[in-house]
């Protein structure tokens, strides 16, 4: 009797295992510690797989957006954090690098920005030619920003700049705070190395109108973009820059039926992932339909957007 109860509870914890059906694993490449993509895929993986549970996002640090791309085009990862400059180049190089391509998302839009500490003589961009400036991660798109920026108002990062470019973004905010550095460059709402400046006082130090119509007229992926007031601590007005949307990008050749799902379980999560990111709250599929062309998102994510009424279905 007792073997027989035996044979049968194995029975049953193996049928069990059989109805369960195994999760599907998803790679998604982000960038270098404490930076802001980290900080994105981190609380994007989670939200995905809690709407559905049948995914397993898995975030996979990487040197950032340049890497990214390179291990999508390598189809090393199935889903990676991209700014939309090093996005914008690769599309308009064309060849291997943007061959297959697809957008399963917008994350935020990045206007770009120097940061000083409060107590600091630096008012303008002027006023940091010749100083050490952290310009960001090596490979992160934020310094790509940085070059068609400075490029636009005809300056260079090297030549005009004491530039130095970290291994990992969170090396950034103390090298200003401790006099290393004179401004550290990045963007957009939340962004993990401008919080940490501004727990001991920030300002911030962008282009003004007549340059980011300069900036604009020379590098037409720029758009104008509107920081929010209270993104940073201590920040009370908007701030006026330019810069791009960052996306979330899918490799070549990823299954249809899984970026679908893809979409339909970020569509489902957007609440609780603006809940859990503040710069997160633009990653909606209605802001996805408004800036990405057609043609450029996945087959599986148009066919979902179609689904939910957001886009016309052929």
């Amino acid at each position: 009797m007792a073997a027989a109860l035996a044979v049968l509870l194995l029975w049953a914890a193996a049928a069990g295992r059989s109805e369960t059906p195994a999760r599907i694993p998803v790679t998604l490449a982000t960038a270098t510690a404490g930076g802001g993509f980290e900080a994105y895929g981190r609380a994007l993986a989670e939200i995905i797989n809690a709407a559905d549970p049948t995914l397993d996002v898995q975030p996979r640090p990487s040197l950032g957006s340049s890497e990214n791309l390179a291990l999508l085009s390598a189809r090393q990862v199935d889903l990676a954090l991209v700014t939309g400059e090093v996005t914008h180049e690769a599309f308009t190089a064309g060849g291997d690098a943007a061959s297959g391509l697809r957008v399963l998302s917008v994350m935020y839009p990045s206007p770009g920005m120097f940061g000083v500490r409060a107590d600091s003589p630096y008012r303008s961009i002027e006023d940091l030619k010749g100083k050490p400036v952290v310009f960001g991660a090596r490979g992160s798109g934020l310094v790509v920003l940085a070059r068609h920026v400075l490029d636009g108002l005809g300056l260079d990062m090297e030549r005009d700049f004491q530039a130095i470019l970290l291994e990992r973004a969170e090396d950034g905010p103390a090298m200003v705070l401790d006099g290393r550095a004179a401004a550290l460059w990045g963007g957009g709402v939340g962004w993990p190395p401008f919080v940490a400046l501004a727990r001991e006082g920030v300002r911030f130090i962008v282009p003004d109108d007549a340059a980011i119509g300069r900036i604009v007229a020379r590098h037409g992926l720029l758009k104008e973009l509107i920081l929010p007031a209270h993104a940073y601590p201590g920040q009370t007005v908007p701030i006026k820059s330019v810069g791009t949307w960052s996306l979330i990008l899918v490799r070549p050749g990823l299954d249809e039926a899984l970026a679908y799902r893809l979409a339909r379980a970020l569509h489902r999560g957007e609440s609780a992932l603006a809940q859990r990111l503040p710069r997160a709250r633009e990653s909606t599929a209605a802001n996805t339909v408004a800036a990405v062309p057609v043609s450029r998102l996945h087959p599986g994510v148009f066919r979902y957007l179609g689904e939910a009424g957001l886009v016309k279905l052929e």
